[in-house]
């Protein structure tokens, strides 16, 4: 089959390709002098590196994309050339193929295969030829109970979150961060899901219903029960997407790592810009005394910040706030049982506009607008900052 296309739909972008199958690309691309923290590398999917992945290839012949398992017939092929585009189904698995002539989105060929939710989308349009391999498979929910995101300050402590939420440690006084200081710690509690919520690449973030208005469809897209357990998660992540900001903080819930690159490039620039997590050497370790290390704790940066923290949600969502009057730290911390973290802290020197009933405050004992407040990072989460 074999349909023409006029030669402003073979006109590819590059660029757009690799931001949808390479976040890690897309990265370099945007941030040549920042090394990406492991926290992020760590979420992406693997069909960035699976050979049965969707395979791009652009050369002077036109755009070829081979939906298949890395052997001949096992997959879809699609060829973007001057003589239009071909599609070559496999093995029967359901290749659609459907055409428009329309001047929007809908405009152009769309390609796709397999099932919804496991299949590879080929879309080709005035935009270029754009390639959405979808998760294999919904991340499997296990159970945390939803509560205040500890991390949005208008936010007020649930009654039981003082006791139940281990993030509360993580909340400290900027006087206590000297060599010698001892703290109960937990970096990588769970956040929701079993580890599959990784990046998505934007194309398919961006295809995505999100928002409080559309929540029936989001829930019908990842077979949610409504009402469920991760039903209310979710729909606590959407809510605060969409929380009023708090003082004169500017937020954005990224969807897709090049959405949260962008975000934090246009609040620091990208010349001069890091961005760092906390590392710790165990995985899963369990909540233990940290000690901060006599070799001390380093100032990154005293001024504005862009922090990301990761969301509960079916892939990776981050709420990203910028602020003002904000110091960052690199904290070294010798555990009870040898463990060693390199932790990232943040240190809030205003927080008047804070809801005087959050969790901070309530583990500090202080209110608000008086002392500078610090939190530790959880191990996903990341902090921006120019140098």
């Amino acid at each position: 089959m074999t349909i023409r296309l006029p030669l402003i739909y073979l006109l590819v972008s590059v660029t757009a390709i690799a931001a949808d199958l390479s976040p890690e690309r897309y990265w370099n691309t945007a941030l040549p002098n920042t090394p990406m923290p492991n926290s992020l590398r760590h979420l992406f999917t693997p069909d960035f590196t699976d050979e049965k992945s969707t395979n791009v290839q652009v050369g002077k012949g036109g755009v070829n994309v081979n939906a298949g398992k890395g052997k001949p017939g096992g997959g879809t092929a699609v060829n973007v050339g001057k003589g239009g585009v071909h599609v070559d189904t496999g093995k029967g698995k359901g290749t659609h193929v459907s055409v428009s002539g329309g001047k929007g989105p809908g405009g152009g060929v769309g390609v796709h295969t397999g099932k919804p939710g496991k299949r590879t989308d080929v879309g080709v349009g005035k935009g270029g030829v754009i390639v959405h391999t979808r998760h294999k498979g919904k991340p499997v929910y296990v159970g945390v109970k939803p509560g205040p995101n500890p991390f949005v300050y208008n936010y007020a402590a649930s009654k039981t979150q003082l006791h139940d939420d281990p993030k509360a440690a993580l909340f400290f006084l900027e006087k206590d961060m000297v060599p010698g200081k001892e703290m109960s710690l937990r970096f990588n509690a769970e956040d929701g899901y079993d580890g599959k919520t990784a990046f998505l690449p934007r194309g398919e973030a961006e295809t995505l219903p999100f928002g409080l208005e559309k929540f029936s469809k989001i829930l019908k897209t990842f077979s949610v029960k409504p009402g469920s357990g991760e039903a209310e998660m979710m729909k606590k992540t959407i809510e605060e997407c969409e929380a009023k900001r708090v003082g004169g903080e500017e937020k954005y819930c990224a969807t897709s790592l090049e959405s949260m690159v962008d975000f934090s490039v246009s609040k620091l620039g990208k010349d001069h810009v890091r961005a760092v997590s906390t590392e710790v050497a165990e995985k899963n370790a369990p909540i233990q005394k940290y000690k901060i290390a006599a070799a001390g704790v380093k100032k990154l940066s005293d001024d504005k910040s862009v922090v990301c923290h990761k969301q509960k949600y079916p892939f990776a969502v981050f709420y990203c706030h910028k602020a003002m009057m904000t110091s960052v730290y690199s904290v070294p911390l010798e555990g009870e049982n040898g463990l060693r973290a390199k932790a990232v802290a943040v240190c809030h020197k205003n927080t008047s506009a804070w809801n005087p009933n959050h969790l901070a405050f309530k583990v500090l004992k202080v209110k608000p607008g008086t002392v500078p407040v610090c939190h530790f990072l959880p191990e996903t989460h990341v902090v921006w900052f120019s140098y």
